[in-house]
């Protein structure tokens, strides 16, 4: 793989950022593998599985500081009943994703998120998987932990295009019946689209014990509407035009657009669904970190 397919969806300054914030799942979690999380079982016995390397924001009661002074290594013990999750990353590659130019289309931005917390996810030993969709689910990248992994999934959305229209819910209930349970699922759209068809498939994925999150990708366009004068609007998913004087349907565009907004976050609340909104022309980095930094302090409290 070339070094300008992966710079397209890596950004070493991110990546160095989010390395020591990891993802730490705020439910249940129950895996196979050695991981970096509690299992929420208990009453079983604890056997030593090996060692990992430290990394800041570990339990230092869990450091093997007779290694590290043979060693001089700081090294975390790991037992069978420490678990890890599978993450799965689904990304939404329906036409209106395609909006922007360069390096604030919509669905670049969503693919270079994924990828930076790919990257983190993988860095703590735990799994992430990649599924893309639109008006079915197109393609997906089985679970796996290695840098290889990574590479897998950027040759995956390197090789997309977005064309067709929508049909979030039916992908969402498709991909929820490949899954395990009590996982982390990760959206990453800008959700225009049906909601009440999309709450259905988001209880399907809470039915399994998903913790889910939403992150929302949007346009500065779609937020403030900032167009003046006479403007042709083109469909993305249809192919009607729509020629207008900018000016004389602002206020009815953003009215309904607050409503979409609003039944969104009010889903996100009924169904204890993290809502990340993302636009497209501020700083991924700054905004993941605030984000990975929240995680943390939620799980803290």
């Amino acid at each position: 793989m070339s070094s300008s397919i992966l710079s397209r969806y890596l950004n070493p300054e991110y990546l160095k950022r989010v390395a020591d914030r990891p993802i730490e799942p705020h439910g249940l979690v129950v895996g196979n593998l050695a991981g970096s999380h509690k299992s929420p079982l208990s009453g079983f016995a604890v056997e030593f599985a090996g060692h990992r390397d430290y990394i800041p924001g570990d339990d230092p009661r869990h450091v093997d500081w007779r290694l590290y002074y043979k060693r001089d290594r700081l090294s975390v013990k790991q037992y069978e009943m420490e678990t890890n999750f599978v993450c799965h990353l689904l990304l939404d590659i329906s036409a209106s994703m395609r909006y922007g130019d360069e390096s604030q289309q919509k669905l670049l931005y969503a693919a270079h998120a994924a990828m930076t917390l790919g990257y983190s996810i993988i860095g703590r030993n735990d799994k992430v998987s990649l599924a893309t969709f639109d008006d079915q689910v197109r393609d997906s990248v089985p679970p796996g932990k290695s840098l290889t992994q990574l590479y897998r999934m950027i040759n995956h959305l390197d090789q997309i295009s977005p064309v067709e229209k929508t049909k979030m819910a039916e992908c969402l209930m498709d991909l929820t019946a490949r899954m395990g349970r009590r996982e982390i699922v990760i959206i990453f759209s800008d959700f225009l689209t049906d909601l009440g068809a999309l709450e259905t498939a988001l209880h399907g994925m809470k039915y399994s014990r998903h913790e889910i999150v939403l992150f929302q990708i949007l346009h500065p366009h779609e937020r403030s509407f900032e167009f003046n004068g006479m403007v042709k609007f083109l469909g993305l998913e249809e192919t009607d035009e729509f020629l207008t004087q900018a000016e004389d349907v602002r206020e009815g565009y953003l009215m309904a657009f607050r409503r979409h907004e609003a039944q969104l976050d009010e889903i996100c609340r009924r169904n204890a669904i993290e809502r990340v909104p993302l636009e497209t022309s501020r700083n991924l980095g700054n905004d993941l970190v605030e984000y990975l930094n929240e995680r943390l302090r939620v799980r803290v409290r």
